[in-house]
């Protein structure tokens, strides 16, 4: 199939799950997608067992779709720049220590819990993953994903007075910081990590301790910088013109080109876009828009995040058909869920109590931070990255079932575990 006919299929398929969930499942739009897509798969996979024909358009799909070009290189610049937008920059700065706490040290703590423990339970199952690769699935899997975090909270039937809670607390313990500062920064830093770690594996881990130094300060440094710089230049442009149309075929531009100069240059591109887009949205929003170009800009940046959010979720939903599950594998899904959460309970815990010494946090905050920490389609893209293979298949099976499970079981439970808290 060509390019047009994947994306007629996708968007009709989105479109026709989003109403039968607005419909009858009612339940937030990420969480219906995905659970409508996974269903429509199983029933594909059904009745392909006395029909082969009836999966085989699906596969064929999914097989004309690079899912780490799409999501890595296509969908996240977008989300993540929607996302920082809405970023009060003078909170960034009022925090830095939280941020710094919780979307860098967890992360890196969470990457090597998970990593040494998924290597001692997945041998010890007879799978034999190498403790590198092992160390990939950490890093891969310990980001929380923006997409998944925010889609899901924005949907969630909680009580106004729990929303505030949440925001007062998980949503960065930052006063009125968004969510989507925490996570934009944990996808960032994640996928640093395992660009760096899979670095060390395709070099047999034989690299010195300075060049992996090297490496994550290229990406990371050299990201933020790129960030700045085309973001000063789009808010120059912003200044000369007074046309809403004309204004958001910059912020699209700045998006677009500045994602793949940072993917040409090697630096970490959503690094970059966060930048930019916090740059937008505060110095650009006050000082080189008027009151028509923001509400044109903030509506239609909002149109891109749904639509781009109903895409990314059915196609984790229809990924199933285009896995190979063992019981063994299975096994390894329902261990590594116990381990990513015991690795997300222990990485936020630490940061949370050393800081707990400089300023004052809410009720239940690690907790709420703990079970709110949804992976997603982030995940199964770096999964999906990895080099062609048995370890890359094993990866990427237990991936999407981690997966599965936060987006629907801790998805679909957030509301009441916030309302559990509250009655404590």
């Amino acid at each position: 199939m060509g390019l047009f006919e994947i994306i007629a299929i996708l968007l009709s398929l989105a479109a026709f799950f989003s109403f039968i969930n607005y419909r009858f499942l009612k339940l937030p739009n990420t969480i219906g997608l995905m659970l409508t897509g996974l269903l429509f798969s199983l029933l594909l996979i059904a009745i392909g067992r006395f029909i082969p024909a009836s999966k085989q358009w699906a596969v064929t799909l999914l097989a004309g779709i690079d899912f780490n070009e799409t999501l890595l290189h296509g969908i996240l610049g977008f989300l993540l720049f929607a996302g920082a937008l809405h970023v009060n920059i003078n909170d960034l700065r009022q925090q830095y220590r939280v941020i710094l706490g919780l979307a860098t040290g967890a992360v890196i703590l969470s990457t090597f819990i998970v990593g040494f423990l998924s290597w001692e339970v997945l041998n010890f199952l007879g799978l034999h993953l190498s403790f590198i690769h092992c160390l990939l699935f950490g890093a891969l899997i310990s980001p929380t994903d923006p997409v998944a975090v925010l889609g899901i909270l924005r949907k969630t039937a909680t009580p106004k007075s729990l929303e505030i809670q949440f925001e007062n607390t998980a949503a960065g313990m930052f006063e009125r910081l968004p969510v989507c500062l925490f996570v934009n920064g944990r996808v960032g830093v994640g996928v640093v990590i395992f660009l760096v770690i899979l670095e060390m594996a395709g070099r047999g881990g034989d690299i010195a301790a300075l060049e992996v130094f090297r490496l994550f300060a290229q990406e990371t440094i050299g990201g933020g910088l790129l960030g700045l710089g085309s973001g000063l230049l789009a808010y120059w442009m912003l200044k000369q013109v007074d046309s809403y149309q004309v204004e958001i075929m910059i912020t699209l531009g700045l998006v677009t080109g500045g994602y793949a100069l940072a993917d040409s240059l090697h630096l970490s591109a959503p690094i970059a876009i966060v930048v930019a887009g916090l740059l937008i949205g505060n110095h650009g929003r006050n000082f080189a828009m008027s009151e028509k170009t923001r509400e044109n800009l903030d509506t239609f940046w909002e149109l891109v995040d749904e639509v781009l959010n109903a895409v990314l979720f059915l196609l984790i939903g229809l990924e199933v058909m285009v896995l190979n599950y063992s019981w063994l594998s299975l096994a390894g899904v329902l261990l590594s869920v116990a381990i990513v959460l015991a690795a997300r309970l222990f990485s936020v815990s630490v940061p949370v109590n050393l800081l707990k010494r400089q300023r004052t946090f809410s009720p239940h905050v690690i907790k709420i931070l703990t079970w709110c920490g949804l992976r997603g389609g982030i995940s199964v893209a770096l999964a999906l990255s990895l080099p062609p293979g048995r370890e890359r298949d094993i990866l990427l099976a237990i991936t999407y079932g981690v997966v599965v499970f936060s987006i629907l079981v801790q998805g679909l439970t957030i509301g009441p575990f916030l309302r559990l808290l509250e009655q404590r």
